[in-house]
């Protein structure tokens, strides 16, 4: 068997973020090689306050602003969450003291950047961005 002439291809498109081998190394079956950050299906994942979500709907426009580049791109809210972190955490915090104390919990907003517009090939995984929905 040449190794020489193997391929190795990936089951996603994107660019390489990671690389765990190098040439010449001895992989096993399923080890993981490269860390794949695909590129072409963006969202941001926006943490509004409860209070704050009284008036966004999904569908609703989205213009992002882009802090590693000057520029506003649009998108749009594509879901609401279904419960709030504390809820969906592995043991929830109980208050075994009898107090109560409000806190505004903060929701994951998911937020599809619409396809066809310059700039998106320039955005990355990790990067911060400003979303501002448009309220109607």
């Amino acid at each position: 068997l040449n190794l020489s002439y193997t391929k190795i291809y990936a089951p996603v498109s994107g660019v390489v973020a990671k690389r765990s081998v190098e040439v010449g190394n001895r992989v096993q079956p399923g080890q993981q090689l490269f860390l794949i950050s695909q590129l072409d299906d963006l969202w941001v994942t926006a943490n509004f306050k409860e209070t704050q979500l009284k008036h966004i709907r999904p569908g609703q426009p989205v213009s992002v602003e882009v802090d590693a580049f000057e520029q506003r791109l649009k998108a749009h809210v594509e879901s609401m969450p279904a419960a709030t972190g504390p809820i969906m955490s592995l043991l929830p915090p109980e208050n075994a003291t009898g107090n109560y104390v409000k806190v505004v919990q903060r929701l994951p907003v998911r937020i599809r950047f619409d396809k066809g517009q310059q700039g998106l090939d320039r955005l990355r995984p990790g990067m911060s961005v400003v979303p501002k929905v448009m309220l109607q």
